[in-house]
C-alpha cells in the first residue's frame, strides 16, 4: 500500500493541491457575502412586518436581489468543490469517505433543500403568501445557508481534529463510531462561530459601501441611511464577535494543532510566558531555518500574550516548532513523541497492517492475527507519520501562515474601528457624538461648520433622511470591500496552510490522499477552472454593479 501510494507522481500532488485550492478560494469568495447578507435583509424585512412601511420593503427586496445573484454563484462553485474529493482526492474518499461523507450527505439533503425551497418563496412569494410566512421564507434562507455552513464546516473541522472514528484493517477504511461526536466536535463548534461572525463582517462591509457611493452619488439616501444604521450594528456586533471566536479557536488550534500555531507566530523555540509577536521579518519567499536561529529577527511582541491566548494562562506553556520536531513533555505531565519516533511506530503500524492482511488472506488463526492487531491499534496513532520520509514535512510553510496570521488579525482591528466610528456618526449619542465630531474637525476630517450639527436631518415631510458622512468615510467604506475580503481569505490561508502536509492532521498526508491520475491532466482542468471562475466573478460583479446602479425599484 505505502509503495504504491508514495509512487504518486509528484506533480499530480502539486496540481492537486493548487486545483482545490483554486476552488476553494473562488467559492469563499460567495459564500460570506452570502450569509452577510442573510442577516440585513431578514432585518429589513423584519422591520417592514413591524411598521408596514413600503419603504422597508422595498429595502428588503433590494438586498434580497444582491443576495440571489450571489447565492447562485456560490452553489455553482461549492458542487464542483464537493465532486473534486471523488476525482482528484479518491485514496481520502475511500480512505474516510464514511465518515466525511456524513455531514456533506446532510448539507446536501437538508440544509441546500431548505434553501433551495424557501429561496423561491421569498424571492416571488411576495404577493402569494401572508407578510409572516414571507418573512420566516426570508429567514429560513438564511437559516438554511447557515446551516449548510455548519455541515461544511464539521467536515473541515474532522479534517483538522478527527474525532469519532475507528479504523477497520478489514476493510482498510476509518468508519465512523459516533455521528454526534463528529457533528457537535468542540473544534467544529469554535470554526463554526469563527467563521461565520466574520461573514457577518463582510455582508455589513459590503452594505455600508454600496449606501456610502449612493451618498456620494446624492441618490437613495434613506436607503443608505438605514441601512449603514443596521449595517453597523450588525458589523461591529460581529467585529467584536469574530476576536472573541478567535481567542476561542487559537486555544483549540494550540490543543490540538500546536505546529499550526508555531508557524502562525513563527516561534521556533517555546516556553512559558511566551509574547504574542507583533511583527518580525519573516522572509515571505523562504522557510525560514528555524533548526538554528532562535527567534525571527526584529521581532517585537506583547509578554505573556501568546500563553494567554493559547491556554487562558499567562504564564502557560506554548511549543515552538522545535520542541513539536525533537518532543516535548506537557503541563500535565505527558510526554509527547518526537516526530522521529511517530514516524517509527507509524512506520510499525503500516507493517503490521500488512502483515494483517497477508496472514489473514493466507486463513491464519485469531490468535496468530492478534500479534499484528496488538501492534497495529498500539501504533494507530501514528499511522499518517508512516508515509513522512523526513521530519521537516511535518513543518508548514511558515511565512504564509505568519503573514496571513497578521493580515487577518490586524485588517479585524481596523473593522472595529471603522464600525466603532460609524456607530458614532449615525447614532446620535448626545455627549459621545459631540465631542467625536469635533475631534474630527479639529484635525480636518469633516468642516469646521459640521461640526456640531446633527447628523441625521429630518426633511419637512418627514418622508427621507441624509446621512452627513464625511466624503473620506464614504470612500474609505468602498475601500472596505476588498480589505473584508482579504481578510477572510487569510483566515482560509491559516487554517488549511497550517494543516499541511495533513489532509487529515496526524492521519493521512496529501502524497497519500491524492488520486493516481496525469499531472497533465490535472494542470489543464486547473486552467480550465481558473478560466470558468474568473468569467463567473466577473459575470457576478458586473451584474452586482447593474443591479446597484439600477437602485431599489419603488
Amino acid at each position: 500500500m505505502q509503495n504504491i501510494l508514495l509512487s504518486i507522481d509528484a506533480g499530480t500532488i502539486d496540481w492537486s493541491r493548487a486545483q482545490f485550492a483554486l476552488t476553494a478560494i473562488y467559492h469563499w469568495l460567495f459564500v460570506p457575502l452570502t450569509l452577510g447578507l442573510a442577516v440585513i435583509m431578514g432585518i429589513c424585512e423584519t422591520i417592514y412586518y413591524k411598521k408596514r412601511d413600503e419603504f422597508w420593503k422595498t429595502t428588503a427586496q433590494f438586498w434580497q436581489r444582491l443576495f440571489g445573484v450571489n447565492f447562485a454563484m456560490g452553489v455553482a462553485t461549492g458542487i464542483i468543490l464537493e465532486f473534486e474529493f471523488g476525482t482528484n482526492w479518491s485514496n481520502y474518499s475511500w480512505f474516510v469517505g464514511d465518515i466525511f461523507g456524513a455531514p456533506l450527505a446532510v448539507e446536501g439533503i437538508v440544509a441546500f433543500f431548505m434553501e433551495s425551497t424557501f429561496v423561491a418563496v421569498m424571492f416571488f412569494g411576495w404577493k402569494k403568501v401572508s407578510a409572516g410566512f414571507h418573512l420566516a421564507s426570508t429567514w429560513l434562507t438564511g437559516l438554511g445557508a447557515t446551516i449548510s455552513a455548519w455541515w461544511i464546516l464539521v467536515a473541515n473541522a474532522w479534517m483538522q481534529y478527527p474525532v469519532g472514528c475507528e479504523f477497520n484493517p478489514d476493510t482498510m477504511r476509518n468508519e465512523m463510531t459516533s455521528f454526534m461526536e463528529v457533528a457537535l466536535s468542540p473544534f467544529a463548534v469554535d470554526k463554526f462561530c469563527h467563521t461565520v461572525i466574520s461573514s457577518w463582517i463582510i455582508g455589513a462591509v459590503f452594505v455600508v459601501a454600496v449606501c456610502c457611493w449612493y451618498l456620494l452619488k446624492k441618490r437613495e439616501r434613506r436607503l443608505a441611511f438605514e441601512s449603514i444604521r443596521i449595517a453597523t450594528i450588525v458589523g461591529l456586533v460581529a467585529s467584536v464577535g469574530a476576536a472573541a471566536t478567535g481567542h476561542k479557536s487559537a486555544q483549540s488550534v494550540g490543543e490540538v494543532q500546536p505546529m499550526k500555531l508555531a508557524a502562525m507566530e513563527a516561534l521556533y523555540n517555546g516556553g512559558t510566558d511566551v509574547g504574542l509577536t507583533a511583527i518580525a521579518w519573516v522572509n515571505p519567499l523562504e522557510q525560514p531555518n528555524y533548526a538554528k536561529e532562535a527567534e525571527a529577527p526584529l521581532k517585537i511582541e506583547m509578554p505573556y500574550a501568546l500563553s494567554f491566548m493559547a491556554t487562558n494562562d499567562f504564564h502557560g506553556y506554548v511549543p515552538g516548532v522545535n520542541d513539536i520536531l525533537n518532543g516535548y513533555t506537557k503541563p500535565d505531565g505527558t510526554v509527547e513523541p518526537s516526530v522521529d519516533e511517530k514516524i517509527a511506530r507509524g512506520k510499525l503500524a503500516i507493517q503490521a497492517l500488512a502483515d494483517y492482511r497477508k496472514a489473514r488472506a493466507e486463513g491464519a488463526s485469531a490468535e496468530s492475527l492478534s500479534s499484528q492487531l496488538s501492534t497495529l491499534n498500539e501504533n494507530m496513532k501514528y499511522f499518517g507519520y508512516g508515509y513522512v520520509r523526513d521530519k521537516s514535512e511535518v513543518v508548514p510553510f511558515i511565512p504564509i501562515n505568519f503573514w496571513a496570521f497578521r493580515t487577518m488579525v490586524g485588517l479585524g482591528c481596523l473593522f472595529i474601528l471603522f464600525f466603532g466610528i460609524l456607530l458614532l456618526l449615525v447614532f446620535e449619542i448626545p455627549f459621545i457624538s459631540m465631542v467625536s465630531r469635533r475631534l474630527m474637525a479639529t484635525f480636518g476630517m469633516i468642516p469646521e461648520t459640521a461640526a456640531d450639527e446633527p447628523m441625521v436631518k429630518s426633511l419637512p415631510s418627514n418622508a427621507q433622511r441624509q446621512c452627513l458622512l464625511p466624503v473620506w468615510l464614504c470612500w474609505a467604506a468602498i475601500v472596505m470591500v476588498p480589505l473584508a475580503y482579504i481578510a477572510s481569505e487569510s483566515g482560509w490561508l491559516v487554517a488549511e496552510f497550517g494543516r499541511q502536509p495533513w489532509t487529515i492532521q496526524d492521519m493521512l498526508p496529501t502524497w497519500a490522499a491524492v488520486s493516481d491520475l496525469n499531472a497533465g491532466s490535472v494542470a489543464l482542468t486547473f486552467i480550465l477552472f481558473l478560466i470558468l471562475f474568473t468569467t463567473m466573478l466577473a459575470v457576478e460583479i458586473s451584474i452586482l454593479l447593474k443591479q446597484i446602479k439600477k437602485g431599489p425599484q419603488l
